[in-house]
């Protein structure tokens, strides 16, 4: 019984010692670094997630800290982690205010939301248009781009998030426009009008006024409503006479964000 004891305890022992936990605390912080970005390199995220939550724990003050921040939000952003990105992005802008990544951060951000709802494989398959999806990703991605353009005229980021941008004012008028087109067919006239004015008013440079204005026609139309609707077609006639060719589409490029270190 006795041998027994001193067997069960020598085993513990040596569990113990090999605890791998353990054996990550013995790591420096530039050890721990390379490790994470070696798994980064070679595509296991959730491994070097794991990695840089570790470098955060152990030394939470030293240079990498801030930096170990910002991969773990590329990280999950690149496994195809949206909230948890996001959740990572937030925490940095609310940690570190006066970062000189800071203009990064609120790209990556938009980055996040415009790639969810406008490039996932389950758009592909659904063949559903951008602009019938539920429209809050889009202008989360907006304000995040506005947010980076209005702070940061002069970042290298600014020139590819006013494209972006660009893109989701027609993404987020199609939207109102696929609504109203829904209410006008349901004889919703007053709802199909308030969607059909609010791409005038929010988005008054969207090729998509013209049809805007062809809905509100038909809304005041269905309405009885025969000088409106005259005066709006008025109006819809000389944005026709008036206007060129509506500009084609913007070239979004999925190009990979441009990554720099705090210390290069």
């Amino acid at each position: 019984m006795r041998h027994s004891l001193y067997a069960f305890i020598l085993l513990t022992l040596v569990a113990c010692s090999s605890n791998p936990s353990q054996e990550e605390n013995k790591f420096t912080a530039d050890e721990l670094y390379n490790q994470a970005m070696d798994a980064m390199d070679d595509h296991l995220y959730e491994q070097a997630i794991k990695k840089f939550e570790k470098l955060q724990s152990n030394y939470p003050y030293g240079r990498y800290a801030q930096q170990a921040q910002m991969e773990i939000a590329y990280a999950n952003y690149k496994q195809g982690e949206p909230a948890p990105a996001i959740s990572a992005v937030d925490r940095f802008i609310k940690q570190y205010p006066n970062n000189a990544h800071l203009d990064y951060m609120f790209y990556l951000k938009g980055l996040i939301n415009f790639d969810e709802n406008l490039g996932g494989a389950l758009l592909t398959i659904s063949n559903q248009a951008p602009s019938e999806r539920d429209p809050k990703s889009l202008h989360e991605s907006f304000d995040a781009f506005k947010e980076l353009v209005t702070r940061f005229p002069d970042s290298q980021y600014c020139d590819d998030a006013k494209l972006r941008m660009q893109y989701l004012v027609n993404t987020l008028a199609g939207s109102e426009i696929h609504i109203a087109s829904y209410y006008l067919r349901r004889g919703a006239f007053v709802a199909a009008l308030s969607r059909s004015k609010s791409v005038l008013i929010d988005y008054p440079q969207s090729p998509l006024s013209r049809n805007a204005l062809e809905i509100m026609v038909q809304a005041y139309d269905g309405m009885g409503m025969n000088d409106l609707r005259d005066d709006t077609k008025r109006v819809l006639n000389l944005n026709l006479a008036n206007d060129g060719h509506p500009p084609g589409p913007v070239d979004i490029s999925r190009s990979e964000p441009t990554w720099w270190r705090f210390w290069e």
